[in-house]
């Protein structure tokens, strides 16, 4: 088994601690009406986004989401949440220091032996989280978890909707399926991108990720025989015959989101044993971008 495969099949059991240490954090996570910004680079960016489309849905405050090195230096902001599962992020890194003294600062991290220790105000571990895969899955998701749970947004169906993902099989003929395109509606279009970013990194696939109401302005002419369309979240009128009607696979996702986003993990593992490929080593990718001054 690899490293990837072992990580994403512990994630229930990460979720579970996340959600009974929620409280234990809640000093250093925002509070109801803070103006916050949650930024991080890859993976842990579409977390953000994910996250903060949920803060703000669920009437705690404006909430922006930014990969770390587009961050808008001139706003100004009650808090800024960072998410590094390494630590050691160059950008991350970067901005957390420019705001030093400026804006408080929450960092999100799995390693608890890194510079983030230092660089922001606040901290949060998640060292049962960590992985050994450059491939993100346990620690994006936990992260994400223990979010939810600090906006009371988690319940115990996620985390056996996480269960019920890891063991149902796939679809049948989506390993085959020669492109991707995942949809996401409100902060599941967070997810609907780190399900396309997955697809890539650890099977080298054609992925594309959208808001499900943009999919009909353009996108949807890649449809095709042979490809396959994946709806995280409740998919809008029509859209799945729509979808059918071209020829393509069309995916509706019955489970809580983010275990559906579990379902696209097994996929990419799937897909890069039907290639051939190492999961556990994408190409042209490390565990963490550290950049040289």
């Amino acid at each position: 088994m690899s490293h990837v495969e072992d990580e994403l099949n512990s994630q229930p059991e990460c979720w579970i601690r996340a959600a009974e240490e929620a409280g234990r954090h809640a000093g250093a996570l925002p509070d109801a009406g803070e103006r916050v910004a949650i930024v991080g680079c890859g993976t842990s960016y579409f977390m953000a986004q994910a996250v903060a489309a949920l803060r703000e849905g669920a009437g705690q405050g404006e909430t922006d989401a930014f990969a770390a090195s587009e961050f808008p230096r001139g706003r100004s902001y009650d808090r800024v949440v960072a998410l590094t599962r390494s630590g050691t992020t160059t950008e991350v890194l970067d901005l957390l220091g420019q705001l030093r003294g400026r804006t408080r600062t929450t960092a999100l991290t799995a390693d608890p032996a890194t510079p983030v220790m230092t660089a922001a105000d606040d901290l949060v571990v998640l060292d049962f989280a960590d992985e050994r895969s450059v491939v993100q899955t346990r620690f994006a998701t936990t992260a994400l978890t223990l979010l939810r749970a600090h906006l009371g947004l988690h319940t115990d169906a996620v985390v056996a909707d996480a269960r019920a993902a890891l063991t149902s099989p796939l679809p049948e003929g989506l390993v085959d399926c020669t492109q991707f395109t995942f949809l996401g509606r409100g902060w599941t279009v967070g997810l609907a991108n780190e399900a396309g970013l997955k697809m890539r990194e650890a099977s080298l696939s054609w992925t594309e990720a959208y808001s499900a109401m943009e999919y009909r302005h353009g996108p949807i002419s890649v449809t095709t025989e042979g490809t396959a369309t994946w709806m995280l979240a409740e998919a809008p009128a029509g859209l799945a015959e729509q979808v059918r009607g071209t020829g393509a696979l069309w995916v509706e996702g019955t489970l809580d989101p983010l275990a559906e986003l579990v379902r696209v993990q097994c996929l990419a593992v799937a897909v890069a044993a039907h290639r051939g490929l190492d999961p556990d080593r994408p190409r042209h990718l490390t565990r963490s971008v550290i950049l040289a001054d």
